[in-house]
């Protein structure tokens, strides 16, 4: 690839958290979440033309149901953007939002576009692992290599575990250092989740953005566990 241009994030951010199927927001539309994020991101960049977006690329493991069809065109129509920026929804699993990213950042570095827009959403409350309705081809059984493919990231884990021989005291010697080891960057964390605010419509009211987030002490009582 011929790079004529570099490519800047100038705003990113993202929704608070919550548990999958009892979380604040468990009744929460997945687009309506993409929505809210995308009018943050905006507000970041009140001097930007919309009109100059090219495209919106958002990530979805699992595009069905109120995700489904091509929610990243149904977002950026419900967040007001212009009719003329695009939409595209891109599945790469649990890559898929990492995905969307390169995908815009490579739009951009060739010349094709000079502001997009990368995002993701996923309600695992309102769509469950895999899908309503999986239908896997029986014939993606028929070779060993290929049966990975209808499992879940849990058994992939073990699989890497065994593979590169990382076990379980290693994992929990490094997790305190990843999640603990400063506890600015937890205050950081909810400082900028705090910019994009949203509230349940259906769901148990406003939350705060941390509120279903483990603290730095938990994560080391954990990993001591």
């Amino acid at each position: 690839m011929k790079q004529i241009q570099d490519a800047y994030i100038v705003a990113a951010t993202r929704t608070p958290i919550g548990r999958s199927g009892r979380g604040y927001f468990r009744n929460t539309r997945p687009d309506e979440l993409l929505v809210h994020a995308l009018k943050a991101a905006l507000a970041q960049t009140p001097s930007l033309d919309p009109h100059a977006i090219e495209d919106v690329i958002a990530g979805c493991a699992i595009p069905e149901g109120p995700q489904g069809l091509n929610v990243a065109r149904i977002a950026a129509v419900l967040a007001g953007l212009p009719t003329g920026v695009g939409g595209i929804t891109v599945n790469r699993f649990c890559a898929s939002g990492l995905s969307a990213v390169q995908m815009a950042a490579d739009r951009i570095r060739v010349g094709e576009a000079d502001v997009m827009i990368a995002a993701g959403t996923e309600s695992m409350s309102m769509v469950p692992m895999s899908g309503n309705s999986p239908s896997l081809s029986p014939a993606m059984f028929a070779n060993d290599e290929n049966v990975g493919i209808a499992y879940g990231m849990g058994l992939t884990a073990e699989k890497v575990a065994q593979q590169w021989k990382v076990t379980r005291e290693a994992q929990d010697r490094s997790h305190p250092w990843a999640c603990a080891r400063d506890g600015s960057i937890w205050k950081r964390a909810r400082s900028r989740s705090a910019s994009a605010r949203s509230a349940s419509t259906r769901g148990r009211g406003p939350t705060r953005p941390w509120r279903d987030w483990p603290s730095s002490r938990q994560c080391l009582q954990r990993a001591a566990r």
